[in-house]
């Protein structure tokens, strides 16, 4: 598990299994899709969500984004939406 911004998240994330990530062509992002409705995600969010198998640590996912989109300093963020993530039950 890792701490950030005082929350625990774990360190190989994986989607629950009550959601479902999907592009949505209609919505033009990445959703959620769970039984009582859906959540639209900014594409951040649904990159990050992307690779939250259960098996790809934080740092991999980091240094995967980093590497996807040619920047640094990503850490934080993944790190954010992984928390947020968590807390609403996305990710185990």
């Amino acid at each position: 598990m890792t701490t950030t911004n005082e929350h625990v998240t774990p360190t190989t994330p994986k989607l629950n299994r009550h959601f479902r990530l999907q592009w949505e062509e209609a919505q033009h992002c990445h959703v959620l899709l769970y039984p009582e409705g859906m959540v639209r995600l900014n594409a951040s969010a649904g990159e990050i969500l992307q690779l939250c198998d259960g098996l790809t640590t934080v740092d991999h996912i980091v240094a995967t984004l980093e590497q996807k989109f040619n920047a640094t300093g990503l850490r934080a963020d993944v790190d954010g939406l992984l928390a947020h993530a968590f807390e609403q039950n996305w990710i185990v």
